[in-house]
């Protein structure tokens, strides 16, 4: 599939009828959705591309627009892995990531914790904090069930806005109402920002009290 291809395929997934998530609806219809597409998840061949894609992003992130901006890393990948390790290869990106971050000198974002069993923590980026969705082909969640492993980087200060302005409520009850339409269930994983670590939801895997995120927090060495 050719990169055109797969973008195509990652909008026609979205614009369709049952998928819930309304705000990422709204991005694409905006113009506003952007994408990266790379090889393999589970290698870490490409993560300096990701990381320049987000870094990009990141700088170029208005956050005095109504309109939500988001940015999709697809990768190419056919290989179908489990949920498990569909995790364990997301959170060995997120963790490269990281590492390139700090040794290009780029501070956490001060607004978010970095420890991934906090209730608020979140992934810091070029000093910009980040909301991460996965979604790959042998999700439980239908919502998060596409043919190609994907992570999509969400602006955590712009769902800050939107709630500030009371709109961030109003689309969370219409995404997890469409969400349980969907799976014939409400997803255990969601909670609202504060209450627990949102490490847990990144992935879309459900998991218990015992899961551990894998994610290790490390400072600029000076």
């Amino acid at each position: 599939m050719t990169v055109d291809d797969l973008k195509l395929h990652f909008e026609q997934f979205v614009k369709s009828e049952e998928f819930p998530c309304v705000g990422a609806k709204s991005a694409l219809a905006r113009g506003t959705m952007e994408f990266l597409v790379v090889e393999a998840i589970d290698t870490a061949v490409t993560d300096l591309d990701i990381y320049k894609a987000v870094h990009s992003f990141a700088q170029r992130l208005d956050l005095d627009s109504p309109v939500l901006q988001t940015l999709v890393v697809l990768f190419r990948q056919r290989d179908a892995l489990s949920e498990a390790a569909y995790e364990e290869a997301m959170w060995d990106r997120i963790q490269c990531l990281h590492n390139i971050d700090v040794a290009a000198g780029e501070n956490w974002n001060k607004g978010v914790d970095p420890d991934p069993e906090a209730k608020h923590f979140s992934l810091s980026l070029a000093g910009e904090a980040f909301f991460v969705v996965g979604l790959h082909p042998n999700s439980s969640r239908p919502a998060r069930r596409f043919d190609h492993p994907v992570m999509v980087f969400n602006s955590h200060r712009q769902f800050e806005g939107l709630r500030a302005d009371g709109r961030f409520d109003k689309m969370k009850e219409i995404i997890r109402a469409r969400d349980t339409a969907l799976a014939g269930d409400i997803n255990p994983m969601l909670d609202d920002y504060g209450n627990s670590s949102e490490a847990r939801q990144y992935s879309g895997r459900a998991v218990d009290s015992s899961w551990k995120c894998p994610f290790q927090y490390k400072e600029i060495s000076l």
